[in-house]
């Protein structure tokens, strides 16, 4: 029952921005979704306006709202699947119900349609369609059962929703870091789209460069989040080889996406462009510590010396003029 809640919260949000991706895009082009209500007297159904596209292998939502009488009670949802030619749907179009184990679901939508809120008093029949085939194309129209004054009751809508499911085109996601020889490297590969229902199946293959075969020794693991790694120690011999991840879908519905791997060496890193700069600095901070070293060397010599060292030096420094204007010369008297 947890579990199932949690699906529930998670559609809702994927609902929500699902319905985002689609405003945006639609803005980009110029077009807008516009969401159209249709009465019946007190019982109106409000509808996107227009065919709601999806693709096959992933989900589309039907936005749905409706009102009563204020005395109708609304028990459960019925969301029917019939041709273009009935104006309204049987028993043998039921694609959902809200009762459980109701044995008039078709069989090839069973587990694969979800109300995105269960509180049915809320009014909210949006619905979420997973495992989408080309096959779902077509008219969606709901019905709501109920009781009016203790007595059971219902009504179907006239006004249908259309939705048109093509080919899977969008491809999954690689999410390749630089890549180093010598290195452990973790390849990721995301599955398309918002939601799909059933875990999808995501295969690594791998070719050596010039179609020649190669092999990947490595750990490949998987999560909830339709996302799987694949992690190796790189080599040379890795460099253009094609990575190519695989996903498949229920229904056989595969798409793929192939990176070619740009494997640079350690050589690379440390060429001399690198390692020149850091060379002359180590160098002329050598240089500027010996010469430090060697003016304190001199410092602390002068410091050290004697006195009577200090005494020779100073004497020998003394200048003794011995010029001869200075000389006296004595004659003898007569």
């Amino acid at each position: 029952m947890d579990c199932r809640k949690h699906q529930i919260r998670m559609f809702v949000h994927i609902w929500a921005t699902l319905l985002f991706s689609v405003r945006n895009s639609n803005a980009d082009t110029g077009a807008s979704v516009r969401e159209r209500q249709v009465c019946q007297g007190p019982y109106c159904i409000t509808l996107t306006d227009g065919a709601i596209t999806a693709e096959a292998g992933l989900c589309v939502v039907i936005p749905c709202s409706f009102t009563t009488y204020y005395w109708f009670t609304p028990q459960h949802i019925v969301w029917y699947k019939c041709e273009p030619t009935k104006q309204k749907c049987g028993d043998s179009d039921v694609i959902f119900h809200t009762k459980k184990n109701n044995r008039k679901v078709q069989p090839g939508f069973t587990g694969r349609v979800s109300l995105l809120e269960p509180d049915v008093t809320l009014k909210n029949c949006s619905i979420i369609i997973n495992d989408l085939k080309e096959s779902d194309s077509g008219l969606y129209q709901l019905g709501v059962n109920g009781v009016v004054s203790g007595q059971a009751d219902g009504f179907t809508y006239a006004q249908r929703a259309t939705v048109s499911v093509h080919g899977l085109s969008q491809k999954p996601t690689l999410m390749i870091p630089p890549l180093t020889a010598g290195q452990q490297a973790t390849l990721t590969c995301t599955a398309p789209g918002l939601c799909s229902g059933s875990d999808p199946k995501i295969t690594w293959t791998w070719r050596g460069a010039g179609e020649m075969d190669s092999h990947i020794t490595g750990l490949i693991t998987a999560n909830q989040e339709h996302t799987s790694t694949l992690t190796f120690k790189l080599t040379a011999e890795h460099h253009s080889m094609e990575v190519t991840c695989e996903v498949s879908f229920t229904g056989n519905t595969t798409t793929e996406e192939t990176v070619v791997l740009n494997v640079t060496s350690d050589v690379q890193h440390h060429g001399p462009s690198t390692v020149l700069p850091w060379a002359v600095a180590g160098a002329s901070l050598s240089v500027n510590v010996l010469c430090i070293i060697f003016i304190v060397f001199l410092w602390y010599a002068r410091k050290t010396l004697k006195p009577n060292q200090e005494d020779r030096t100073y004497m020998s420094l003394q200048k003794t003029d011995r010029s001869p204007e200075y000389d006296v010369i004595a004659r003898p008297r007569n």
